[in-house]
């Protein structure tokens, strides 16, 4: 079983590696130091719930899950978390039950992805499960109507393990969507894994389960 996200210091090999990526790669079991991509790339970073998105984002860029806006990483980065969507309209409907306004902290979340693709002049780091085509589509196209390339990173955590990340962060999916998310997952992970990109085709598909993620030090960007 795959170690927790924060279950200790980071441990590199003897030889860790740093990667620009360009097609699919399967890293689940290797070690990599540092993934590099172009200066106005577009990432998105996909897993179930609970798979360790937030987690990767604050370790690897400081972003915080307490903010209410997308927040600013290094390299002019901006990082968009639905988190945030979550805690801005927690301020002014969070006496009324989540469900009610799950909604529109979705709609918050994608209508900030879209402004931050168009109008940040640098790299943007997207947090989506991945499993839903639309959202994939919708990002791909407004990524590419910005001329960005979009590039997918895939936490590939074993189901008792994310759920277990839910829990752990005090924020559980219910029973019905988690199954679905799973299963939409396991088909997108297993395609990925055999050398075909999800589509609409991202430039690239990096593949890390949570001991890979542990040991990932850096994502950079450069012209």
């Amino acid at each position: 079983m795959n170690p927790p996200l924060e279950s200790g210091p980071l441990h590199l090999s003897p030889d860790p590696r740093s990667m620009a990526p360009f097609e699919v790669h399967d890293l689940r079991g290797q070690p990599i130091r540092e993934l590099r991509y172009p200066a106005t790339a577009a990432v998105i970073i996909t897993g179930v719930p609970g798979a360790g998105k937030s987690t990767a984002l604050r370790r690897l860029f400081g972003c915080s899950s307490d903010a209410v806006r997308p927040a600013a990483g290094p390299d002019g980065t901006v990082l968009l978390d639905s988190q945030h969507s979550r805690n801005w309209w927690h301020q002014h409907l969070g006496a009324i039950p989540y469900p009610l306004w799950l909604p529109i902290v979705h709609v918050t979340h994608y209508l900030r992805i879209r402004a931050a693709l168009r109008r940040v002049d640098g790299p943007v780091v997207i947090h989506d499960c991945g499993t839903r085509q639309w959202v994939r589509h919708l990002v791909t196209h407004w990524a590419r109507g910005a001329g960005r390339q979009v590039h997918m990173i895939m936490i590939d955590a074993a189901a008792e393990q994310a759920r277990a990340g839910q829990v752990s962060r005090g924020r559980e999916v219910s029973g019905l969507s988690f199954r679905m998310h799973c299963a939409k997952w396991q088909r997108l992970v297993t395609t990925a894994a055999a050398g075909t990109k999800p589509r609409p085709e991202p430039a690239s598909v990096v593949i890390l389960d949570r001991q890979a993620v542990t040991e990932l030090r850096e994502v950079s960007f450069a012209a």
